[in-house]
């Protein structure tokens, strides 16, 4: 009898969208170091002979403007794609399409870059991939999806823990699969070279995962009682769970302007760090970059750490204020970092920067409806990609008009654009106690 229940509880687990998640996960972390570091060998011998750039200078120029392409076509080609796979999952039910969609343009990228590495093609073979998984509607979708499903499989009240547990689970898969990718990304035979064995592990997670999206995915959702559609959770929340006629505009364009600040300053300096750890006087190798990744994915851990342990005694507002002064003064130290122990260091700082995202979709999708939920949260999605449009290529050209006197000006301003998104959270905790104080007085 034992066995049997252990087996059903085992495939009631496999229907839900964790499994799905870890397989991606650990497939894009083995991409993300594999092509990071295939753009590196790529680009060792770029040359600028009308700017005089130093041998390194031009290494770093020619892989942030790769990045800036193709970070950019990534960031512009999901819009549409993403918006027609929320409706169909609002409109039509299809709950599925928004994670089985993006799943056959991450397994068509990965392939991508295999052939690349395997056959000796151009780098801009991954242009035409990046626009591949962006008419698949890409992260823009995926990750909206996923948030839909968690959404609608937990109550109002446990909204804002259940989002981050996927965030936790998403960092801790994460983790692992950097700690390993530099050392696989080394390994080679006689006849491939290195990245291969990587890459292949890499094409085949993604294949399983969407097998196992087609196959197995079970969209599951959980009735919100009627009473908590007009109170607050106790001290989690400072934006009230209110029908859709009572959505407070300023407040969700206030969320919307924190999100994009904050996402812009994030994508930011993040997107420049992969360039950033490959040059004097880090210049980190294949397994550096893998525990450099890592790093940041322990940052899923503390922040989901961080929310268990606040949320208890302050308000959702609190929880987002924390998580950006921890990312403002951690990539701030980064701006001066000149060694490795100085870049965990800086990281270290950064122990509660995911806080800040997770907690906004959370108050977001607490103020509409189940059914406008997926549209609502890929409209934020979309907001970020279109934030990406304007700060890729202004960070890239930055980085690179101040490579030379000061490398680290680029994580500065993402720093000062960090303390500026912290202004429209703090209208809204300004707007909030005089409801929430009546809030409660009606609950007792």
């Amino acid at each position: 009898m034992v066995l049997p229940s252990l087996c059903q509880t085992a495939f009631a687990m496999l229907r839900h969208i964790e499994p799905i998640l870890v397989l991606e996960q650990l497939g894009s972390t083995f991409f993300d170091t594999a092509l990071q570091m295939v753009v590196r060998d790529r680009c060792a011998n770029a040359t600028y002979p009308d700017t005089h750039l130093s041998r390194e200078s031009s290494q770093q120029k020619a892989m942030s403007d790769f990045y800036m392409t193709y970070n950019l076509i990534i960031q512009l080609t999901p819009i549409l794609p993403s918006m027609v796979l929320a409706r169909l999952s609002d409109r039509r039910g299809w709950r599925r399409a928004p994670i089985v969609v993006p799943l056959s343009g991450y397994l068509l990228s990965r392939l991508a870059l295999l052939l690349v590495v395997l056959f000796g093609l151009p780098l801009e073979v991954m242009f035409g991939a990046a626009v591949l998984f962006g008419l698949s509607g890409g992260y823009c979708a995926f990750w909206p999806g996923v948030m839909t499903l968690a959404s609608l499989g937990s109550t109002a009240t446990e909204r804002s823990k259940v989002l981050m547990k996927v965030e936790l689970l998403y960092g801790m898969t994460g983790l692992v699969g950097s700690l390993v990718s530099g050392h696989l990304f080394l390994l080679y035979s006689s006849s491939l070279g290195h990245g291969t064995i990587l890459l292949t592990v890499s094409t085949l997670l993604n294949l399983l995962a969407f097998i196992h999206s087609i196959v197995l995915l079970q969209v599951k959702q959980v009735p919100e009682p009627e009473q908590d559609s007009n109170i607050l959770s106790h001290a989690s929340s400072d934006v009230s769970v209110a029908a859709p006629a009572r959505i407070d505009i300023v407040n969700v364009v206030l969320l919307f302007a924190a999100a994009m600040l904050y996402g812009s300053a994030v994508g930011g300096a993040i997107e420049i760090l992969g360039v950033f750890v490959l040059k004097a006087p880090l210049s980190w190798s294949a397994t550096q970059v893998g525990y450099g990744n890592a790093a940041g994915c322990m940052i899923f851990l503390t922040s989901f750490l961080g929310v268990i342990v606040f949320r208890r005694c302050v308000s959702d507002v609190l929880l987002i204020l924390i998580g950006m002064m921890s990312f403002a003064s951690g990539i701030y130290f980064m701006s001066f970092v000149t060694a490795t122990y100085q870049f965990y260091l800086a990281r270290s700082l950064n122990l509660f920067g995911l806080i800040p995202m997770p907690t906004i979709r959370s108050l977001l999708s607490q103020q509409v409806p189940a059914s406008s939920c997926g549209t609502t949260l890929t409209a934020l999605q979309l907001s970020l990609k279109f934030g990406g449009l304007a700060y890729i290529p202004a960070f890239t050209k930055i980085y690179q008009r101040t490579l030379d006197w000061f490398p680290g000006f680029v994580f500065l301003l993402s720093s000062i654009l960090t303390v500026l998104g912290m202004i429209p959270i703090s209208i809204i905790g300004c707007r909030s106690p005089q409801r929430r104080n009546y809030e409660r007085i009606q609950g007792d």
